[in-house]
């Protein structure tokens, strides 16, 4: 066989597979069909959960060019096949992106086109086929997964899926060819390859749907925006109403002055409309969406030109979802959008296609599940050998041993464990309803029962979402002046500093109301003055957007006076004090920074003015503008848990006119300003924070902040809440990347104590001693070194990519990461996840999606619709859900492995029972089966998994997976126990002195005790399934008992779950069921006995078999409880875990005589075990390290020099 040729789709992409090409050969579907006759449907079967073996078996190989089938493969760690048929249909063309309408004549008449037809293409697409000629068809190959088409790419020779209008179109191709609209049959013609404009989510089967509420949460989301009615211009200027589901790429759509929902994603081509994006980003604040700027009307002309990406330009993007609340548009001109992004591709598409495909859950439980099911198959496979030779030997009819054979592979896999562990999952999912968390991933609730860390986000998360504005410093003659707390003076009402804080925002009015940024809503609030915006009928009239309009209350206005202040630059203001917000620059979240133009009325020059964080105004300033003191006194403020933002002012030339203003660049815009101060704002810790954050700890479960906020901020926010204790240290990583030739390096500095004390004396780089103190237990080797990281968002992207080796150990002990952008909280979740360590991500849903995403459990604040891109979501907005999601993560752990293990112990019992039957050609009766698998099995795997969790978190952990020393004890001593115990009494009731061959005339019960004789009919025929016999009766009832004592040794209360005689429904179920059989045991009734194939056997038989059942409880109880629970079983698993003592060393001969003393007392290995966790290795080693931490004041440098396995030597620099 040729070697394969390696494709790729969706390169360097987050969903990036390798594609390979087959071609269906006859011989080999011939040989497949017969394999699957003769193995009664299981080879089909098994070539259905097995992609790759289905498509080698029935495929040969061949070039994507001429492949009939594709097979697909992730390239992530989880390396998943897909296999995809390919479909070929008759276009009149290949390119979508065609500009030509292409010619339409006579109806094309191909029976094979057609029928691929009706697989990809709707009625509307299956008419226009009808018109295309058949010389002008052009042959158009595809496979759609997971949602997404893809077609061939001759240029590429290689599928593509179409991305729309956003590959490689700059800014001006936007404005002069796609700002026009589409005819009607270049918009059906482009409708062929991209379909219709839907986010379909198809509803699967009611049983289904009682499992899984995520798809009725999809449904309910897409249905409500699916279709509406729309306004498409065409390129006669002509507006024509259509369907949503009709629009595609290149359409231009009219944006309702009264707001609409937007159907696709689309760029802004003229106007400005205010946004609610809470769908996608979870934000409630109205976002300000402008038109995208014409580079040929711009002051630099196509120097200003760019490519265009929805993405990187979303302040000129309207997403699929959003709702448009207000528009304003130029006179005579309407709001226009260009439809960029259809159907699955757009942003909401993306959304909804991540959550109906999400990626395989990596949990050691799942993958130690299916190992556990093999070892049964196996176990299967021996019985199975061991059934035919026992029937052959007692020359028992084919047909017979066909069904006792194949009976004994089915006893031992329980079809009916997948149903069994889903049932503690759906009550997890219920309870945690109850607490206000709801959860479209169910599968996710086992892995909350593994968390030991998680990232909070800051604001809005562990402190409140509001601002308390606590004073402002304002700047003069290059120095600071006090701080002043009374804004709302005539003395500052007409200065540059209020002006700025009243027009530097993006507020807008909303059916009369204030609306925007809570930050900027409490900035103007805190000025005191008024907004004031044009109403559609004052735009009409003018050939601009009228300006928003900001002043000053009637009680805050002075009489108009000439002022000569020289602190004030305003003076000899007309009557009418009003400043016109001429342009504005959005915030955005990489560049922490926004900013207007604004003219006073009256004047002839306009100013502008800038808002963000510190470090960026004070850049983008002048100079000698800034004071000296700026980087002391931000200091002093963050260091005290305040949020710091600084203001920025600059003149602008006369020159500027209005309609200058509008192409203007943002740069040229924010360049040389003039600092003008600082707004102090309080951000409080919310009521909860600092508890649930010592409940975590006390639990040993590390907690991270990830913000965006300020470092130093953010380091105190982490002291205050408890996340970094009083006696801990931090050390402040500070990575700067290559420049003039010099390698990368970090500084190591060490943050001073004195947060709660104005002392502007530098002591961040004191010499701290850090000391190693012995406290903490579990997984939480973190708590053993007493220092953290912090550091912020651009040295992060440093270290990431020039100091490989040291990402790892400064995540183990990272606790603040500050200035992080959205992509940066997801590498840094992946980073914590390379380690090892098992993340959840809490946060508001703003800028969190990416790493709630890629956490193992993301926990939104925010009951928007953005949840959705969460597994779970919380419907109160402070962080008690954490505990409470880890609790029931933790319950429902429990119960997962509860379930497991009785489901394991239930197959092996009924397979031994079974199995000794066989060997007397006996089995269990129809009626014995269903007696066991529901009135016992059935009922008992419900009630069992009703346990709540326990109410408090508790720094012990559960293992991850089945296979563990303690796990692999519990299950292998009851089964040698049962075993034990089943063949004593099966060996046992055959030494009995009334034991004889069973017959319809037998009757052992003339001689006992119990004066109870039934009847039987001498005539009846001899029971050919041979169901009814000593060993059946014995075997039945010691089994039903030991189900039963099973069950509730392995259903655990504490410390994860609640007691188990709290569970009332398990308790009342297993004491009826104990009570019903030991009725029917010691005090037989003639009818049940009759339908359940009973015979009777002497009273001090049943006393027998009840002395054995107490035995055997007895040896299951104390073999689980005392040998398992109570003994070094906890310690042996705990060393295995942690692979190193609590007390680390100093150094290297402390640590081995650390080994040799923790060695265990029991006949179990006592050597040194390496740990598994990398982050518990990882920590081992740096408790040994005398170089770890770096010292203070000293610099680490990545050598040029890469060593061979790629990574960067380190030089440390005293």
């Amino acid at each position: 066989m040729a070697k394969e040729e390696k494709n790729y789709v969706n390169k360097e992409r987050e969903d990036e597979m390798e594609i390979y090409g087959y071609k269906q050969c006859l011989w080999k579907l011939v040989l497949v069909a017969i394999g699957v006759v003769c193995t009664g449907g299981f080879l089909l079967l098994l070539l259905y959960w097995m992609p790759e073996w289905s498509v080698k078996a029935t495929c040969t190989q061949t070039s994507l060019k001429e492949a009939e089938i594709v097979l697909l493969r992730t390239t992530d760690e989880f390396k998943t096949w897909f296999r995809v048929k390919v479909y070929t249909v008759f276009f009149p063309g290949t390119d979508p992106m065609e500009n030509s309408a292409p010619r339409v004549s006579k109806t094309m008449e191909n029976d094979e086109g057609a029928r691929a037809a009706q697989h990809h293409v709707e009625h509307r697409k299956k008419k226009f086929l009808r018109k295309i000629s058949e010389n002008k068809a052009f042959m158009v190959r595809y496979f759609e997964h997971h949602s997404v088409t893809y077609f061939w790419n001759n240029f590429l020779q290689n599928f593509k899926d179409l991305e729309g209008l956003t590959e490689g179109i700059s800014w001006s191709v936007i404005h002069s060819h796609h700002s026009k609209g589409l005819s009607k049959d270049l918009e059906e013609y482009r409708r062929l390859f991209f379909g219709a404009n839907e986010v379909e989510v198809k509803v699967p089967s009611v049983f289904k749907l009682l499992i899984d509420e995520q798809y009725i949460m999809l449904h309910d989301m897409v249905a409500a925006h699916s279709t509406v009615r729309v306004s498409v211009c065409r390129p006669d200027n002509e507006i024509e109403e259509t369907l949503s589901t009709d629009l595609v790429p290149g359409d231009i759509l009219v944006i309702p002055s009264n707001g609409t929902v937007m159907p696709c994603d689309s760029v802004l081509l003229s106007g400005t409309c205010i946004v609610n994006e809470s769908m996608l980003t979870g934000e409630s604040v109205h976002q300000t969406k402008i038109n995208l700027p014409n580079p040929v009307k711009m002051s630099k002309g196509l120097e200003d030109d760019e490519i265009y990406s929805p993405e990187k330009h979303k302040r000129h993007t309207l997403f699929c979802g959003t709702t448009v609340i207000q528009t304003r548009f130029y006179s005579g001109e309407l709001v226009k959008a260009l439809v960029v992004r259809t159907g699955f591709g757009t942003t909401k598409g993306k959304l909804v296609r991540s959550i109906l495909y999400p990626k395989p859950t990596d949990f050691k439980l799942y993958r130690d599940a299916y190992f556990f099911l093999l070892c049964l198959v196996g176990v299967a496979g021996i019985g199975f050998l061991y059934t035919i030779i026992n029937s052959v030997l007692n020359e028992v009819r084919v047909g017979t041993i066909i069904i006792k054979s194949l009976d004994i592979i089915t006893i031992t896999v329980p079809p009916a464990l997948p149903a069994a562990l889903t049932a503690g999952i759906v009550f997890a999912q219920r309870r945690l309803k109850k607490l206000g968390i709801s959860c479209i991933s169910p599968q996710r609730i086992n892995i909350c029962g593994q968390l030991n860390l998680v990232c909070f986000d800051k604001t809005g998360t562990l402190t409140e979402e509001g601002l308390n504005i606590w004073g402002i410093q304002r700047v003069e003659d290059n120095s600071f002046l006090p701080s002043e707390h009374n804004i709302c003076r005539e003395a500052l009402v007409k200065s540059h500093f209020v002006a700025c804080m009243a027009a530097c925002h993006t507020l807008t009015k909303i059916d009369g109301k204030l609306s925007g940024d809570p930050l900027d809503l409490k900035i103007f609030e805190e000025t005191g003055w008024v907004l004031e915006e044009a109403t559609e009928e004052e735009t009409a009239l003018h050939n601009q957007i009228m300006p928003t309009v900001v002043r000053p209350s009637k009680q805050l206005y002075p009489e108009p006076v000439a002022v000569m202040d020289h602190e004030m630059e305003m003076y000899d203001l007309p009557a009418s004090y009003e400043i016109g917000i001429v342009r504005q620059f959005p915030f955005s979240s990489s560049l922490q920074r926004m900013s207007v133009v604004a003219r006073v009325l009256g004047e002839k020059h306009m100013d502008a003015y800038l808002k963000g964080a510190p470090e960026v105004v004070a850049n983008l300033c002048k100079a000698e503008t800034v004071p000296e003191s700026f980087p002391e006194v931000l200091k002093i403020y963050t260091k005290q848990g305040f949020r710091v933002i600084a203001l920025a002012h600059k003149k602008l030339g006369s020159r500027l006119t209005w309609h200058k203003v509008q192409n203007v660049s943002r740069d040229a815009i924010e360049s040389n300003m003039e600092f003008m101060g600082l707004i102090i704002m309080q951000n409080k810790l919310k009521p909860d924070s600092s508890r649930v954050l010592e409940e975590l700890r006390k639990a040993n479960i590390r907690t991270v902040m990830v913000t965006g906020d300020n470092m130093l901020t953010a380091v105190s926010v982490a002291r205050n809440s408890g996340m970094i204790l009083p006696q801990d240290k931090v050390i402040i990583a500070e990575a700067l990347p290559p420049k003039d030739g010099q390698t990368a390096k970090i500084h190591w500095l060490y943050a001073d104590n004195a947060s709660r004390h104005l002392d502007t004396s530098d002591t961040a780089s004191e010499f701290i001693d850090i000391k190693m103190e012995n406290k903490g237990s579990g997984d939480g080797l973190h708590q053993m070194n007493h220092y953290h990281f912090a550091m912020d968002g651009k040295s992060f992207s440093v270290v990431t990519e020039h100091f490989q080796d040291l990402l790892s150990k400064l995540v183990l002990h990272g606790t603040v990461f500050a200035r992080m952008a959205p992509d940066q909280k997801t590498q840094l979740v992946e980073a914590f996840q390379n380690i090892d360590y098992y993340v959840g991500m809490c946060g508001d849903g703003a800028n969190d999606c990416g790493a709630l995403k890629q956490a193992h459990s993301g926990i939104s604040l925010s009951e928007l619709e953005a949840s959705a891109a969460s597994p779970f979501t919380s419907k109160f907005s402070d962080i008690a859900c954490v505990p409470n999601l880890i609790r029931e993560g933790r319950a429902a752990l429990m119960t997962s492995f509860c379930v497991f293990k009785f489901m394991a112990l239930y197959s092996i019992i009924q397979y031994l029972s079974v199995t000794l039957l066989y060997s007397e050609l006996s089995n269990f009766g129809d009626l014995q089966f269903l007696f066991i698998d529901l009135a016992i099995i059935l009922v008992i795997v419900f009630t069992m998994s009703l346990n709540a969790a326990w109410k408090e978190l508790v720094p012990q952990k559960l293992p991850s997976g089945l296979i563990s020393p303690s796990m692999l004890f519990s299950v292998m001593s009851q089964i040698l126990i049962s075993a034990v115990f089943q063949i004593t009494s099966f060996l046992l009731v055959k030494q009995q002195t009334w034991y004889e061959v069973w017959t319809p005339n037998s009757d052992a019960c003339s001689s006992s005790k119990l004066n109870v004789t039934l009847e039987h009919n001498n005539t009846s025929s001899q029971d050919e399934k041979n169901i009814k016999n000593y060993e059946n009766t014995t075997v039945f009832f010691i089994s039903c008992f030991q189900y039963l004592i099973v069950a509730i040794v392995y259903s655990k209360g504490k410390p994860f779950r609640q007691p188990t005689y709290e569970n009332y429904p398990f308790m009342v179920t297993v004491l009826v069921l104990h009570i019903f059989i030991f009725l029917i045991m010691l005090y037989p009734v003639e009818v049940i006995d009759e339908a359940l194939e009973l015979v009777c056997v002497p009273y001090n038989w049943r006393i027998t078999m009840l002395i054995i059942i107490i035995i055997n409880a007895v040896a299951s109880f104390v073999t689980e409880i005392f040998l398992l629970d109570l003994t070094p079983w906890k310690l042996l698993s705990k060393r295995k875990e942690l692979g190193v003592s609590h007390n680390p060393a100093n150094n290297h001969q402390e640590v081995l005589n650390q080994k040799s003393k923790s060695c265990l007392s029991s006949f179990f290995s006592c050597g040194y075990r390496k740990p598994k966790a990398k982050y518990m290795y990882l920590a081992q080693e740096l408790s040994v390290d005398p170089d770890w931490p770096p010292k203070p004041k000293t610099t680490t440098e990545a050598n040029k020099n890469h060593t061979e396995n790629g990574a960067c030597q380190i030089i440390t620099i005293m």
